[in-house]
C-alpha cells in the first residue's frame, strides 16, 4: 500500500519541482505570478458567488424585467394581454432565449464563457445598449476622479506628515492631529450634503460635476468647465481621506525617528535633512503602499455616494441605476469590474512594495 499512496504525492513533487526551483530563482516574478493566479481565483469565486447570492434573493426581479421589456415591445395591444400569459408563455420563452431557466451556475459558466471567449459583456435588459459601450462610457470619469484624488492625498498627506513629525508637541502639531482625527471620523456623506448646499446657497461652485456640453464641441472649454464643476466632489474626497493618510504617515516617521539608527546617524554629525528624507522618510513609504490599495477600493466605495450627490456620471452612478432598474448584465459587470480594479490594486501595491523596500525577497525561506 505504501508504494501505491506514495506514487500521486512522488507526481505531484515531480510536477511543482520546476516551479519550486523558478520560485527559489526568481522570487519576484514567483510572486506577482502567484498574486495574480490568486486574484483570479477570488475574481472566479466571487462571480459565482454573485450569482448565488442572485438565485437565493427574495423575490423574482427577472420576471418583472421581463414584464416591463414585453410591454415595452408589444405597445399598446400587449396591455390586453393577461398577467398568466405573460407568467406562463411569454415570460417563459424569453427567459429560455436569454438562459435564465438555467441553474445559476450554468448561467455563470455561460456568462463566463462569453466574457473570455468572445469579451462579450452582454447587453443591458433595460436599455439594450451593449453593457461594454456604458460602462466604457463611465468608468473614464470614475479613474479621473478617483485617482486624482489619490495623487493629491498622497502627496498632501506626506508633505504634511513629514513636516508635523518634525514639530511633534508643538501647539501647531496638536491642532493638526486633532482636525485629522476629526476629518477621518467624520462621516462623509454629511460632508457631501454640506458641500452641496454650500454651492446652491453660495452659488459659487455647480450643483453637479459634470459640464453640460461634450469634450469634442469646445475642449479648452470643457477642460475648464470640468475642473470647475469637480472642485467640490474632489474636495470631498480628498478631505474624507486625507485625515487617516496623515495620521499614519506622521506616526511612522515618529516610530522612525525614535529607532537606534537614527540616533546613531545623528552622532556620527549627518545632517538633520539627509535623516529625514534619505532614511526616516523611506522607511515610512511601506505601510503606506501597503494601505495605498484599500485607500483606493474605499476611495472607489466612497464614489457611489458621491456620484448620487452631485450627478457625476461614473461607473457608481451607472450601478446605482443599474439596480433601481434591476439590470442584471449591467450590474454583475460593474459589480466583477469594481473588483477587479480593487483586486489589481492590491497586487500592484506588492510590487511597488517589493521594488522599494530591498530588504523584501518574496519566496525565499
Amino acid at each position: 500500500m505504501r508504494p501505491e499512496a506514495g506514487g500521486p504525492l512522488r507526481l505531484l513533487r515531480g510536477l511543482l519541482r520546476p516551479w519550486a526551483a523558478f520560485r527559489r530563482r526568481f522570487p519576484l516574478p514567483a510572486h506577482i505570478l502567484n498574486r495574480l493566479c490568486t486574484m483570479l481565483v477570488m475574481l472566479f469565486l466571487l462571480g459565482f458567488a454573485v450569482f448565488g447570492l442572485m438565485e437565493l434573493a427574495p423575490g423574482d426581479m427577472v420576471d418583472q424585467i421581463m414584464i416591463q421589456q414585453i410591454f415595452s415591445e408589444g405597445g399598446v395591444g400587449s396591455a390586453l394581454w393577461s398577467r398568466e400569459a405573460l407568467g406562463t408563455e411569454q415570460l417563459a420563452a424569453r427567459r429560455a432565449e436569454l438562459g435564465l431557466d438555467l441553474p445559476f451556475y450554468a448561467q455563470y459558466f455561460r456568462w463566463l464563457s462569453r466574457v473570455l471567449l468572445h469579451r462579450d459583456l452582454g447587453v443591458s435588459l433595460i436599455s439594450r445598449a451593449p453593457v461594454s459601450f456604458l460602462i466604457a462610457s463611465r468608468i473614464g470619469n470614475s479613474l479621473a476622479l478617483n485617482l486624482l484624488s489619490l495623487v493629491l492625498i498622497t502627496l498632501f498627506s506626506f508633505v504634511l506628515g513629514v513636516y508635523f513629525s518634525s514639530k511633534a508637541g508643538t501647539r501647531i502639531d496638536w491642532a493638526v492631529t486633532f482636525f485629522a482625527l476629526v476629518l477621518h471620523a467624520f462621516p462623509g456623506i454629511l460632508l457631501l450634503i454640506l458641500l452641496q448646499l454650500f454651492a446652491a446657497v453660495t452659488g459659487w461652485f455647480p450643483v453637479t460635476a459634470y459640464p453640460p456640453f461634450p469634450f469634442r464641441e469646445n475642449p479648452a472649454g470643457f477642460v475648464v468647465s470640468y475642473a470647475h464643476h469637480i472642485f467640490l466632489p474632489l474636495l470631498a474626497s480628498f478631505l474624507g481621506g486625507i485625515g487617516g493618510t496623515l495620521r499614519m504617515i506622521r506616526a511612522t516617521m515618529l516610530d522612525q525617528l525614535g529607532q537606534p539608527y537614527i540616533t546613531s546617524l545623528r552622532s556620527r554629525g549627518i545632517r538633520e535633512w539627509r535623516i529625514y528624507f534619505h532614511h526616516a522618510f523611506r522607511n515610512t513609504l511601506n505601510p503606506y503602499i501597503t494601505g495605498s490599495a484599500n485607500l483606493l477600493a474605499s476611495l472607489f466605495s466612497g464614489s457611489l455616494i458621491l456620484e448620487i450627490i452631485f450627478a457625476y456620471p461614473g461607473i457608481g452612478r451607472l450601478m446605482y441605476e443599474a439596480v433601481l432598474q434591476e439590470d442584471i448584465n449591467l450590474v454583475l459587470a460593474n459589480l466583477m469590474l469594481i473588483s477587479f480594479l480593487v483586486l489589481a490594486g492590491m497586487v500592484l501595491a506588492d510590487i511597488v512594495l517589493a521594488l522599494v523596500d530591498p530588504r523584501i525577497r518574496y519566496g525565499k525561506e
